[in-house]
């Protein structure tokens, strides 16, 4: 327990790769075979709002948990005060499936209390490290708390049609957070893995790109006309474009920590070209929601879950084959689920069971082979 509670990314990614497991384990028979799945969220919303809220949350929380205290060496919750934040994670997972159970307003409180812990966690440290430049995560964890509360105020009665407006600013506060923290670690750990790389980095793409990709969040949210989100997406969709192309390097391939990252990355790009092509009217709406949540989310959060845990526990940067497979098939996964529906819509119900079974199967192997890694001491016998 002392080492499991060591430090953040510890509780937070073996919690994540077991409901990751879950979430979609649950969800698949619900929505392929109809089986009653009764939440305090609902069916679909149970599904969307876990998948933000619930898992994304969880990796967002173990990643700042350890990155602040790198940035400002300065400590961030451990002991009891960590556990007490998972705690408060791993009910507000549990208390939704038995609605009848506890009331609305117990449910939306724990959940909600979740986010200002963490940004109290890191919170402190940064303010008294003064560091401006990394304040901004605190104001992206109150942007997923505001989005949060408007599903519970809907739920609760205080709103209509707020749920699905907090999941839609949720899904995209994740990916903005995604944009600015892949645009610092990704040419990170590629110029650390490879010898001799150096990574190009343009001032104006680096600028524009979490620009880019909150103008088409705005866009979206104050309902602009179609042309305006389409402009929006389509210039998001290019300006990561080129930052991902100004990355690539092909010696990253002999590497599965760095191309799981790549590729994961390559999933915003994908997520607002779909966007795009929502907003000319050549593709459906329903079809751009999973390229940004089981490609950019999944693919990305499974790789760099993987590349932290060694990291922090002192441990060679690298994993064998099994794990190489599970960034493989999570990205299968997202391919089969984000994009083959568009061309085979009759075919989904197929789509979505082969890919939750490999999601599953992916994550599975996550927790089998990193557990031990996530609950054992340093290899190096430092604390963290």
């Amino acid at each position: 327990m002392p080492v499991l509670f060591a430090l953040g990314f510890r509780p937070f990614f073996l919690l994540a790769g077991f409901f990751a497991i879950f979430l979609v384990a649950a969800w698949v028979p619900v929505f392929v075979g109809g089986f009653a799945f009764g939440t305090y969220y609902g069916q679909l919303g149970w599904h969307s709002h876990e998948m933000i809220f619930g898992y994304a949350s969880a990796v967002v929380a173990g990643f700042l948990l350890t990155a602040v205290r790198n940035w400002t060496e300065r400590p961030t919750p451990t002991g009891g005060y960590l556990a007490a934040i998972a705690a408060l994670w791993l009910v507000g997972r549990i208390l939704p499936l038995f609605p009848e159970s506890f009331p609305g307003w117990l449910i939306a409180l724990v959940d909600l209390t979740f986010l200002p812990a963490v940004a109290i966690g890191i919170g402190v440290p940064l303010v008294r490290k003064n560091e401006k430049r990394n304040l901004v995560f605190l104001l992206l964890l109150s942007g997923l708390f505001i989005a949060n509360l408007q599903v519970h105020l809907d739920l609760l009665g205080y709103g209509r049609q707020l749920a699905g407006i907090g999941v839609f600013l949720g899904l995209h506060i994740v990916i903005l957070l995604i944009v600015i923290m892949g645009g610092r670690v990704i040419p990170f750990f590629t110029e650390r893995a490879l010898q001799g790389v150096v990574i190009k980095r343009r001032p104006v793409i680096e600028w524009l790109a979490p620009i880019s990709a909150l103008a088409f969040l705005c866009a979206e949210l104050f309902r602009a006309d179609t042309f305006i989100v389409g402009a929006c997406a389509a210039l998001a969709a290019v300006v990561n474009g080129i930052r991902l192309a100004s990355w690539y390097t092909h010696r990253f391939w002999r590497v599965p920590l760095l191309w799981v990252l790549h590729l994961g990355y390559g999933w915003i790009v994908a997520g607002f070209c779909l966007e795009a092509a929502v907003a000319f009217g050549a593709i459906p709406p329903q079809s751009t929601t999973h390229a940004f949540t089981a490609g950019a989310i999944g693919v990305l959060t499974l790789g760099m879950m993987a590349r932290v845990a060694l990291g922090h526990t002192a441990r060679p940067l690298r994993v064998g084959t099994v794990m190489a497979v599970a960034f493989g098939l999570v990205n299968l996964s997202a391919f089969l689920r984000a994009l083959l529906p568009i061309w085979y819509p009759e075919r989904l119900s197929e789509f979505v069971v082969l890919s939750g079974a490999l999601w599953c199967i992916a994550f599975f192997i996550f927790v089998v082979i990193y557990t031990p890694i996530l609950t054992q001491p340093r290899i190096d016998g430092r604390p963290g």
